[in-house]
């Protein structure tokens, strides 16, 4: 069953890596805070990675935090240089972890890529999309929960 509405912001443990830095449930605790999963044999995870990024550079000088986690969708998804390599060609600034145990997408209880989840200041989810639908549906989610932080 996905998350619900108000569930609290899973610990991020268990990455195998991380690209840009760690961060950590308490670190990201006081901020409204958007995470992201993606794959690099998404499509539509590259797609909308531009649209994510401009999200982090919007509101991150607002207070926004994004984190991104890189969940493999298939046994080739599992190279870390290759992770590392697409998200630098697409520019992902924000921290990401490399799940390839799924240990952080468990608890999430993730099964869409690319997929959205937005977290209020007090650690609780707010919102959550994916798929195709998924970017349209959270930005407007993000508008609200920034327009309330400030």
């Amino acid at each position: 069953m996905p998350m619900r509405s108000g569930t609290p912001l899973p610990e991020l443990a268990g990455a195998e890596e991380w690209i840009n830095g760690e961060v950590t449930r308490e670190e990201l605790i006081g901020s409204p805070v958007l995470v992201h999963f993606w794959a690099v044999s998404c499509p539509i995870c590259h797609e909308n990675m531009p649209t994510v990024e401009a999200w982090r550079e919007q509101y991150g000088t607002k207070g926004l935090k994004v984190v991104a986690i890189h969940m493999p969708r298939q046994e080739e998804d599992t190279n870390v240089d290759a992770v590392k390599a697409d998200a630098l060609e697409m520019k992902i600034g924000e921290p990401c972890a490399i799940d390839n145990q799924h240990e952080i997408g468990e608890r999430f209880e993730n099964t869409l890529w690319p997929a959205y989840y937005l977290f209020d200041a007090e650690g609780n989810m707010r919102s959550r999309a994916g798929g195709y639908a998924g970017l349209k549906i959270i930005e407007d989610k993000i508008h609200r929960i920034m327009e309330t932080a400030e």
